[in-house]
């Protein structure tokens, strides 16, 4: 339990907030499917259509609601925005309607949006620098140890396949973002200092100071291509699995819970490898190694191998797979709190958490297209761009860092640890 827990102090505060409301969505996300056909009423492709506006939306949010941590303070907005989340989630529970629906899933996506870019400004503004990464990946587990108890609340609600037990895990969610809410009232406010110098400008430049910064941009773009292993999980997978391979479709459900219990394990020690922008940039190099071998393992399974060989073969991917993902989660971390003016980690952490979700809109087309429509060479391509995405991200770090002397801001501490 050490492991998934930081030590006691704020840290060990953000990640019990973050296991009280990850345990509330891993039922949800498990039950949320069958809820929205089945109990609100709509069909499979207005439930799509919602969720892709509703999450479209939470993307752009996730810049300005992060700019109004920065100035409001991060635990303030973490802890309304929390309360908000559990809020919009309590509406869902009367929504009969689509547009109604589709308003509530809008408000949900961009709380959910803003909530994660004041809760990383938080941490930046509590945890010190050197321990960022290191924390980030204790929340990460923990993140997915409550996922996956949640899952497992969500699979007994899904035998008993009736209304009340669908609307008893989505009340369960709602009050898990309050009692999130609950817990990260108690970390103290961060003291807004002077916001440092970017692009040559202080406190009366930009705005929006992130999109000037090109080479952090760059990273966010690269990040998201990484991030492409998530879809890859959920949804690539099992489509080849079912489609392509001799294994039962189950395969799927089993590789995701192996993921889960890998990051769980690992994702600490894999991260406290991981202090400074040279080392991140050599994680990713890594991780984009590790994606195109696990990419060539998945592929093979579709030999006529037989069931038990091709779940073999499709575990044995998904663990080198995880090993990839945990390397990525750890450089993504360093880089983005590193590479971000402290007085300004709000709208940068708003802006470096639109990755994950760019990866959640493009990889359905992305995944389908290559690996349903190509078949192997669709593997070995998907590989291709891993291993392209790991291996750009150092020239960029190299060009962050040189324009520290340049008016783009650097910490200290980073730019020494850059160059040690």
């Amino acid at each position: 339990m050490s492991r998934v827990l930081p030590p006691a102090g704020p840290a060990r505060v953000l990640a019990l907030g973050q296991l009280a409301n990850s345990i509330g969505d891993g039922a949800f996300y498990a039950t949320s499917a069958l809820f929205f056909t089945r109990v609100v009423g709509l069909s499979p492709s207005r439930v799509g259509l919602a969720l892709t506006i509703g999450w479209t939306c939470g993307i752009l949010a996730g810049v300005p609601l992060g700019q109004v941590a920065d100035r409001w303070g991060p635990r303030r907005t973490t802890v309304t925005l929390a309360l908000a989340t559990s809020a919009s989630l309590g509406a869902l529970l009367a929504v009969r309607s689509f547009p109604l629906f589709l308003l509530v899933v809008c408000v949900y996506a961009c709380c959910q949006g803003g909530l994660n870019s004041a809760r990383q400004a938080l941490l930046a503004g509590l945890v010190e620098p050197e321990r960022r990464t290191v924390v980030r990946a204790h929340l990460q587990s923990t993140l997915n140890a409550g996922l996956a108890l949640g899952a497992g609340l969500g699979g007994l609600a899904l035998t008993f396949d009736d209304t009340a037990s669908y609307l008893a895990v989505l009340a369960m969610d709602a009050v898990s973002f309050a009692v999130a809410a609950l817990v990260l009232r108690r970390l103290p406010e961060v003291v807004k200092g002077e916001v440092e110098e970017t692009d040559g400008r202080r406190a009366g430049g930009p705005r929006v100071a992130v999109l000037r910064d090109r080479p952090y941009a760059m990273l966010m773009v690269l990040s998201a291509v990484m991030y492409l292993n998530m879809p890859l999980l959920s949804l690539g997978l099992p489509l080849w699995i079912v489609g392509r391979t001799d294994a039962p479709g189950s395969t799927a459900a089993v590789i995701l819970v192996l993921n889960m219990v890998t990051v769980v394990v690992f994702q600490v020690r894999v991260a406290e490898r991981v202090d400074g922008p040279r080392a991140a940039a050599r994680a990713s190099r890594r991780a984009g190694a590790l994606m195109i071998v696990a990419c060539a393992v998945f592929a093979s399974s579709a030999a006529s191998v037989g069931a038990a060989a091709a779940v073999a073969i499709l575990l044995a991917g998904a663990l080198v797979q995880a090993f990839a993902e945990m390397l990525h989660s750890a450089s993504a971390a360093e880089l983005g709190f590193g590479l971000a003016p402290d007085g300004r980690q709000g709208q940068y952490q708003g802006f470096f958490g639109m990755a994950p979700q760019l990866a959640r809109m493009a990889g359905p087309t992305v995944l389908t297209t290559l690996l349903l429509g190509w078949g192997t060479p669709g593997w070995v391509a998907l590989g291709a761009v891993f291993l392209v995405g790991g291996l750009a991200v150092g020239p960029v770090v190299r060009l962050a860092v040189n324009r520290a002397g340049t008016g783009r801001t650097v910490r200290p501490a980073v730019a020494e640890r850059a160059v040690r």
